[in-house]
């Protein structure tokens, strides 16, 4: 645990805030309260951790737009952590240009590794990888012709 980066704490806590926020509806500050009460947060980005926050819920609906048409079931038959992940991943990928689309993808599965299913993590980076070749074809373009 200790080894992890401020910035991955801080996509962890956002992922348990979404989570929260996908089961209960409770409103942003009273889960950003109930989340800070962990007793590591404070090895958390705080900064990252709200704008991830805040920016999913705020986005939800346009975020759900985004990676929809590349799920194999709705959005509501998604997992709870899938949902949850997919949210974030979907934000990072709209919002946060200078986080290379291959980390937000990377984090992604990781996140979904560590509290999801057996194989979600191959869902949300087959799901992740299309919502990045429509938000930031530019990026993925220039990758694949590096990659080659």
């Amino acid at each position: 645990m200790s080894n992890r980066s401020a910035r991955r704490r801080a996509r962890e806590f956002a992922l348990q805030g979404v989570y929260q926020w996908l089961l209960t509806g409770n409103g942003v500050a009273l889960i950003e309260d109930q989340v800070q009460q962990n007793s590591d947060f404070d090895k958390a980005d705080r900064d990252l951790f709200h704008t991830l926050l805040r920016g999913t819920l705020n986005a939800a609906g346009t975020l759900e737009e985004h990676f929809a048409p590349f799920t194999d079931r709705s959005v509501g038959e998604l997992s709870p952590i899938e949902r949850a992940v997919l949210l974030l991943g979907t934000y990072e990928l709209s919002t946060q240009i200078e986080v290379p689309y291959k980390v937000v993808i990377n984090e992604a599965i990781e996140l979904t590794k560590s509290y999801g299913g057996t194989d979600g993590h191959r869902f949300v980076n087959g799901v992740l990888d299309k919502v990045a070749a429509q938000l930031r074809a530019t990026e993925v373009a220039a990758r694949r012709q590096n990659d080659q």
